[in-house]
Formats: structure tokens, sequence, C-alpha cells
């Protein structure tokens, strides 16, 4: 009961986040894309936050995902959501924003249905398929995403300092956060290959005719 309502939780949060995007851009255009993060920024980052209760599932047994692909997912969007683009309102404005957040909450809104079912015994095909076909193409793309919102904000980092540390003497050590931000975007690449291996996994063994059939029967 408590997954179920925790799964609805995050459907109505992301469904909220994906009609608001869909209806703003059909009534405004493109000039709704800039002030995306303005207008949803903050139940994105409620979302987002409430996300990070998925690893303690994980750790203490009540949900049997695997957790180190599961981590990695989270700790990628709470970092580019709340390191990068919170930190930086130049970054908010930005079109990419809007993609990001388009291909997070369209993969979410479509795991949290399947999630809501699968936990009261109910499985759709089509709705089965889909959550374990969708996220193989849209996952590279979030992360191609994530990568290009790091590139559009090294400038800012770079000219406001921010999160760049110097230690006083005798450290006389520095911390340049774009610096770390270059780097980010490698882990961030090494760790799209783990996860979409996983992907894989996951959707050959949920989607495999015999257990098609016995979810269905």
């Amino acid at each position: 009961t408590y997954l179920f309502m925790y799964d609805l939780m995050q459907f109505c949060g992301h469904s909220w986040i994906f009609t608001n995007m869909i209806i703003r851009f059909m009534s405004f255009g493109k000039d709704s894309l800039a002030d995306t993060f303005y207008s949803i920024g903050l139940v994105m980052r409620l979302c987002q936050l409430l996300s990070i209760l998925e690893i303690l599932h994980i750790l203490i047994g009540i949900d049997k995902s695997c957790f180190f692909p599961r981590f990695l997912q989270i700790t990628e969007r709470i970092i580019v959501l709340f390191v990068v683009i919170n930190s930086q309102e130049e970054v908010q404005g930005k079109y990419i924003v809007c993609v990001l957040f388009f291909l997070w909450n369209l993969l979410d809104v479509v795991r949290y249905t399947y999630n809501m079912l699968a936990r009261t015994g109910i499985y759709y095909l089509p709705l089965t398929w889909l959550n374990f076909s969708l996220c193989i193409p849209l996952y590279p793309l979030s992360v191609l995403a994530k990568a290009f919102t790091i590139c559009v904000s090294l400038p800012y980092f770079e000219s406001f300092g921010t999160y760049s540390i110097k230690l006083p003497f005798p450290f006389a050590f520095s911390i340049y956060f774009p610096y770390v931000l270059k780097m980010y975007l490698l882990v961030l690449f090494i760790g799209m290959c783990f996860i979409i291996q996983n992907l894989f996994f996951e959707r050959k063994a949920h989607l495999g005719t015999g257990n098609i059939k016995k979810k269905q029967s």
C-alpha cells in the first residue's frame, strides 16, 4: 500500500508537470519554453527530492529493483537539477531545460503508471512494452540533454565562480567547479553505458514470452 501511494504521488506530480508543459506550449508556442522552469520548477524539484526515497526502498528491501542503476539515474537528475540548473538563473531560461524536463516527465509518467498497476497485480501488455521499451531511446537522449545543459552552464560558473573554492594558507588548494563539471560529463557517459545495458536486461526479463503470459494469466 505504501509503495502504491508513493507511485501515485509521483504519477500525479509528473502528470501535472507534463500536462502543464503541453498546454502551455499549445497556448503560447515557443514563448512558453523560456519560462518553463519558473512555471513547473517547484513541483519538479519536489518530485526529484521525493525520488530519493526509491534508494531507501531498495536498501531496506521493499523494492526489488537493482540498486546501482537506480542510484545513478536519481543522482544524475539531482546534480543537474539542483547543482546546475537551480544555481544558475541564466540557465533556467534556456530551451534545453524544457527539452530535459519533457524527457524526464514522459519517462516518469509511463514508469509510475506501470508501477502503480503492477503493485496491484495488473499487467497490460502495451503498457509493459512501453515502459521497458521507451526508456531505451529516450534515456540516452536525456543524457545528451543533461550534458548539453552542463555545457551551457559552464560560462556562467566560470564568470560567477559559483561553488569554486580557494582554501587559505597553508593548504593553498582550490577547487575550480567548471573542471569538476567537465569531469562529471565523463562520469555521465560512462554511467549511461552501464544503465543502457541494464535497461536491455530488464526489457528482456519482463518482455520474454513466458513472463508476459504468466503475468497476463
